[in-house]
This record gives structure tokens, sequence and C-alpha cells, in this order.
């Protein structure tokens, strides 16, 4: 799942951290994405600082969250549904279309919370500003992040750009697309195909709008409490 969709099951906590800690599984991947952290194999890193403890709750309530979503017959169901109507956009293309409909349900998932006003990004946005960052920062450094300056100058970047304000409209959807693919292969989408993929996309996201709570609410009977 993206940003959202785990802060979807945190948008009415008031710890900060945790909140934060439910994103940064990704944020570290965006950021450095050579990083393969594994702090829920050393807890006890972490036990003396409250702050890193939330940190670590969130992050292992991200890995959970993600792993329900992705061994769900939701997924594997509306995947298959986004990959056969975005072939003809995938045409002459190296992207693979599988790749595709991944991140794609993802990030149409984040888009329709906004649209329904199932999270409000704002607030959002004031628990990472409020987060600890010399809390961040020491559980970088306990995963075996030696150097933590890019990690931070990303978060800042991420905070400061509000860039998922602009998942309230769904050709931006496709931008986003385009983007994460730029970062594996050089020019994945032609203009044409990018016009194509957003049309797809409207249609994907009107047919699934009905039943996008099904999971949400699956994987909120089966998480535990914090």
């Amino acid at each position: 799942m993206n940003f959202l969709s785990h802060y979807y099951f945190e948008r009415h906590n008031t710890d900060e951290n945790i909140v934060i800690g439910v994103i940064l599984p990704d944020l570290v991947k965006n950021a450095q994405k050579e990083s393969n952290l594994y702090p829920q194999k050393e807890k006890h890193l972490f036990l003396k600082d409250p702050h890193q403890q939330s940190l670590l709750k969130g992050w292992e309530r991200h890995l959970e969250v993600d792993r329900i979503f992705h061994n769900s017959d939701f997924f594997k169901v509306q995947t298959n549904a986004l990959k056969q109507l975005i072939l003809p956009a995938c045409e002459n293309s190296p992207v693979k279309p599988f790749f595709l409909a991944h991140i794609g349900i993802e990030l149409v998932l984040d888009h329709i919370l906004t649209q329904k006003g199932m999270v409000n990004i704002d607030i959002f946005y004031q628990h990472l500003i409020k987060s600890d960052k010399e809390a961040i920062e020491a559980f970088l450094k306990n995963c075996g992040v030696t150097d933590t300056s890019v990690f931070l100058k990303f978060l800042e970047n991420f905070i400061n750009s509000r860039y998922l304000f602009s998942y309230q409209k769904i050709e931006n959807i496709s931008y986003a697309l385009n983007r994460i693919c730029m970062r594996i292969w050089p020019k994945p989408f032609s203009e044409a195909q990018t016009e194509m993929l957003s049309e797809k996309l409207i249609i994907y996201r009107d047919a699934m709008e009905p039943e996008y709570m099904e999971i949400f609410n699956t994987i909120e009977s089966i998480l535990p409490p914090l």
C-alpha cells in the first residue's frame, strides 16, 4: 500500500512517531533504494527510547498491512483487472504491465481515499512535522545507516513539497506512475501513452470505487490493536 492508505489505519492515532513510522519503510526506499533495513529483527536496539519504540511500532504495522494486502484476494483480482485495462497503454513500452498495475492500484486507492474524505492530508503532514527527527536519525543509525543526511534531506523535501495533495486529481496519478517508472526505464511512456493511461485509470477507478472499502475493512479487522 502507498502512503495515504497506510495512514488510513492510523488516522485516529495521536502519536506522530507511530504515524511517520508506518510510512518510514517506503520513505527510506524512496530516499535510498539500495537500503534494506530490518529493525524488527533487532528490537532490543530501540527499547531505551520511547520515540524509537513508536517508530518501530509503526514500521511493524507497515509490514503487517502490506503482508495482508498483498496476500488478499482483493489485491489479486484488482491487480489483474487493472493489468488487462492498461495493456494498450503499455504497447511498445519497456514497462511491465503487472509492475504498473501493482503500483497503480495502490496509488488509485490513495486517490479514492482523498476524494471520499477518508483521510485528512493536512493532518497527516502535521504529524510528520511534529515527529521527532532526532529519534528518527537515531533509529536509522541503530538500523545500520551510517550517513543519515541523505534521508533527512529527502524527508525535509517530502514534507515541504506537500506532494500527496496532488493525489486528489486522477491525472496526477498517471504522472506519479510515469515518474516511478523513470527510476527504472529512461523513457517509459510517450505523451500519448500517458494520456491513455489516465483514461484507463479513470475507468478503473470508477469500477473499483463502489467496493474499495472492502480491503480497508478486511485489513482493519485483522490488525491487532497497538
